[in-house]
């Protein structure tokens, strides 16, 4: 068994698949979960954007179908098949394990983690072979940043920044220790928005914990 796995971030351009295209067109930011290849070659995509036009350019790429679209908490959230794959799989097929893809007006930043600095050096062999890539960031992953799977939680990043100030703020103590109007007051928000964020959060955080009981 190998005891050594790094963390790792790399910069990745020149990608042709469907995000990065949307990303590049709309001047937007695209934050995505790892892509998700099926037995047939096509390709799941769940992302994430404040830009609405992200949308109108998925709907009308002839490489996506099945595209659905919500919007919460301010931002777009999208579900797709794609005929295109993505560059992350030539990684992955490599030993790449990602974690997340970035996109940012077309470029890329890949986040995961890598088995020793071989798998690493393959994996950069590899996307030169395709785009442009440089190594951003590698560090070496403790067991304290190595939290269980069952821990990594699925909240959108409004969602995720109202749970975390709640409980930096004393919301969740017993009396309180602020008020809704106050945590809403810190983030900049009503205090509306503040409680739907955070019923939203904690119910998404709920469902994963205990299911659907």
């Amino acid at each position: 068994m190998r005891s050594e796995c790094l963390v790792v971030e790399f910069q990745v351009t020149g990608d042709d698949c469907p995000l990065a295209d949307a990303s590049r067109a709309a001047s937007a930011t695209i934050d995505a979960a790892p892509p998700l290849v099926r037995s047939d070659g096509n390709t799941l995509l769940r992302a994430s954007t404040p830009a609405e036009a992200v949308g109108r350019l998925l709907d009308t790429d002839d490489r996506v179908r099945y595209l659905h679209g919500s919007q919460i908490d301010g931002r777009w959230n999208y579900r797709c098949l794609s005929k295109q794959p993505c560059v992350v799989h030539d990684l992955v097929d490599v030993g790449f394990l990602v974690e997340s893809v970035h996109h940012r007006e077309g470029t890329e930043r890949h986040v995961g983690a890598v088995v020793g600095y071989d798998v690493l050096d393959s994996v950069l062999e590899a996307a030169g072979d395709r785009v442009g890539v440089s190594l951003e960031r590698v560090t070496t992953l403790g067991e304290e940043g190595d939290a269980p799977i069952a821990q990594r939680w699925d909240l959108t990043p409004a969602q995720e920044k109202a749970v975390r100030a709640a409980l930096a703020a004393g919301y969740f103590s017993v009396p309180r220790d602020v008020t809704a109007a106050e945590v809403a007051e810190t983030l900049g928000i009503s205090k509306s928005a503040f409680l739907e964020r955070l019923r939203r959060g904690q119910g998404s955080l709920f469902t994963q914990l205990f299911g659907n009981e």
